[in-house]
């Protein structure tokens, strides 16, 4: 028996795992969550109907990208973890920023350009689903109910413009990196570079009209896309090439302005997404053990914030915190002058007081399940 991995093409967080089990080696296959399995085997020990999860060798049901990785990297010494403080959390960090950081531009550009994205999509909402008599209801209810998650995070009329600069200068800056550099980090992934494709591959790497942008205006990210689905390194262009992350702890100065830009928004919605729970925290009863909800439309709030003086509002999520509690467990457990320089790093890159923002509780998953401690 080998692992099986539910999962559909098209899903963001599915590209993250399967990046994983592919750049590490573990054989897999991958079955679609339309699968009759996956309701009656799968979803009882996954407690949540989402993906990926994986069923191990052994049997062993795991439910979310993070989670999946976390079994592997634990089992075969940590190959995707950088061992020196500053690019453990930079890694981190990327993770963050891919999981959660780059879900608005992902969902815009999905569903507000149906000229160019619509037949591509319905054919993969239509076959995630068995064959039926209501086949076609239930994709329409499916695209539907996706459809809305642009404006869940943060997407309308009024912000369309705002979304699509602040991608483009992302796009553009790791653009500049990866032409130095075949990964984030060097010459191998590091867990980072797996957050950072939940998004540029499914959504933003894939669906037509953003897959043309890539193409056309950011190829070295394009090539990253295609070689991190890929077993082997596939960095030919790269010549004085090499096999492991950057020596002595260096991030390069392309990667600190992807930070600068990526941290426009990401520091104002992480602070006020906190601000958002932490008040329905203090006037809930919640208690150790109670699931933190991640569903779409059952947010724990609203993170209203201001970007290059325009107002942006999305749900505040606790996914969002339960990535950042990693970078920020990595970070207390570096020597006093290893966070210091962390520290620096960050002020440099606009993204000081991010380790300090916290929640009233901490989480952790139990049981396949994310709950409050």
């Amino acid at each position: 028996m080998t692992h099986s991995l539910y999962a559909i093409p098209h899903s963001l967080y599915s590209g993250r795992a399967r990046s994983y089990l592919i750049k590490n080696g573990i054989s897999f296959k991958e079955i679609s969550c339309g699968h009759e399995s996956f309701k009656a085997e799968i979803l009882p020990e996954a407690k949540l109907a989402t993906i990926p999860v994986l069923r191990t060798q052994q049997g062993q049901v795991i439910r979310d990208g993070a989670a999946i990785i976390e079994y592997f990297e634990a089992a075969n010494g940590r190959p995707c973890k950088p061992t020196t403080a500053k690019q453990q959390v930079v890694s981190g960090l990327f993770d963050l920023i891919g999981t959660e950081g780059l879900l608005r531009p992902a969902m815009h550009y999905r569903w507000n350009f149906p000229e160019e994205n619509l037949t591509f999509l319905h054919y993969h909402f239509f076959h995630s689903q068995r064959e039926h008599p209501d086949r076609e209801a239930k994709t329409q209810h499916m695209m539907n109910k996706m459809r809305y998650a642009a404006a869940i995070f943060g997407v309308n009329d009024e912000s369309q413009t705002l979304v699509e600069t602040l991608y483009m200068e992302f796009l553009l800056a790791l653009d500049k990196h990866f032409e130095q550099y075949p990964y984030l980090l060097g010459w191998k992934p590091c867990i980072g570079d797996f957050g950072l494709l939940a998004p540029l591959f499914a959504h933003l790497g894939r669906d037509p009209k953003p897959l043309h942008i890539m193409q056309r205006q950011a190829v070295h990210v394009y090539r990253w896309v295609e070689r991190m689905n890929r077993s082997y390194q596939d960095a030919p262009e790269h010549y004085a090439g090499g096999t492991d992350f950057i020596a002595d702890d260096h991030i390069p100065d392309t990667l600190l302005k992807v930070l600068r830009v990526v941290a426009e928004d990401l520091l104002p919605e992480t602070i006020a997404a906190a601000d958002s729970i932490n008040s329905v925290l203090a006037a809930s009863s919640i208690t150790a053990g109670d699931p933190a909800s991640r569903y779409l439309g059952q947010n724990d709030g609203k993170a209203i914030f201001t970007v290059r003086g325009q107002q942006l509002e999305a749900g505040a999520q606790p996914y969002r915190f339960f990535q950042l509690q990693l970078v920020q467990d990595a970070y207390q457990a570096c020597a006093e002058s290893e966070r210091a320089d962390i520290d620096s790093l960050l002020e440099s890159c606009q993204l000081g007081g991010l380790l300090e923002i916290k929640l009233q509780r901490r989480m952790e998953q139990r049981d396949n399940v994310e709950v409050w401690l």
